[in-house]
């Protein structure tokens, strides 16, 4: 089925919150659910899509990750993924938890506790603001989450509208590597939203072909594949220039890679480049930058 065109699939979106919201209107008041005051982000995307849409007042414990908005680092810490403290989770006496839809054992001990949980999918570009959508109406605003996803989605939409007709070049977007050399390089694959947004960016991912959310590159896929631009992304921790500088230079080694050959080997730095949130517009916005400046002048 071909895919609808971004105008329309947003329209049918809006259509589906309405019909959401309605739904909410039209069920009597005892089965719907309370609007959470006391709500746990255990999901960094999540919870920078709360304070966006103006309900981080009720965010009462974040996941090790969040850092963004820096209200975050005075809510209470309560691990990530794989280490969740549900002890010191259960004292804050949350109403809302939103964790992971891999976090099985999470859920159904709150389940057990009677704590409501929203599960969090990490999918595609087009779920962020489906995302934005659905848990604006969990937590009992609609409105401001709509304003949320349709700027997200005007935005997205001018920066497809300025880079279109321009060459796509091939491109590998590396999310990581072993520091100070080409081993253990990790790329985004076909899939993803990260794959996505590079797509929207007016890139062609250069390893497109491989439908995974990651792809262990060696230096033969490299030499093979040939990409005209490579994208490395440096989130976490803060490198200085000069260590940028080093980072940069290792790409050296590879001469025959084109983007080596021609100069275009970009390094960026944020957290906002990986995180499926609310800054995914200007994520996106620094990817086209890359891939055609002229687009931006």
């Amino acid at each position: 089925m071909a895919a609808l065109p971004s105008r329309v699939a947003r329209l049918v979106a809006v259509l589906l919150a309405c019909w959401w919201g309605a739904s909410l209107q039209a069920r009597p008041p005892q089965d719907r659910p309370p609007i959470p005051r006391r709500i746990v982000s255990l999901v960094p995307a999540a919870t920078e899509m709360l304070f966006a849409m103006g309900a981080g007042d009720r965010v009462v414990g974040v996941g090790s990750y969040d850092h963004f908005p820096p209200e975050v680092e005075t809510r209470t810490r309560l691990g990530g993924l794989i280490d969740p403290n549900i002890e010191v989770l259960l004292t804050l006496r949350p109403d809302l938890v939103i964790a992971y839809d891999t976090q099985t054992d999470l859920r159904a001990r709150l389940a057990r506790a009677a704590i409501p949980t929203f599960r969090y999918v990490h999918r595609g570009l087009p779920d962020i603001t489906d995302t934005i959508r659905a848990l604006g109406a969990r937590v009992g605003s609609e409105r401001a989450a709509e304003a949320l996803a349709s700027g997200i989605e005007d935005r997205l939409e001018t920066i497809r509208a300025r880079v279109s007709g321009q060459p796509r070049p091939s491109t590998l977007l590396v999310m990581g590597r072993e520091a100070g050399s080409l081993r253990q390089i990790v790329a985004s694959g076909g899939y993803g939203f990260l794959h996505d947004m590079l797509v929207a960016a007016g890139g062609a991912d250069a390893v497109a072909d491989i439908v995974r959310e990651n792809v262990q590159v060696s230096t033969e896929m490299l030499l093979e594949r040939g990409p005209d631009v490579i994208i490395e992304l440096h989130y976490g921790s803060e490198l200085s220039r000069a260590q940028l500088g080093q980072e940069r230079t290792v790409w050296n080694r590879l001469p025959a890679v084109p983007a080596v050959r021609t100069g275009r080997v970009y390094l960026l730095e944020g957290n906002d480049l990986v995180v499926p949130g609310p800054r995914v517009a200007d994520a996106v916005e620094r990817f086209a930058r890359v891939l055609h400046p002229d687009a931006f002048r």
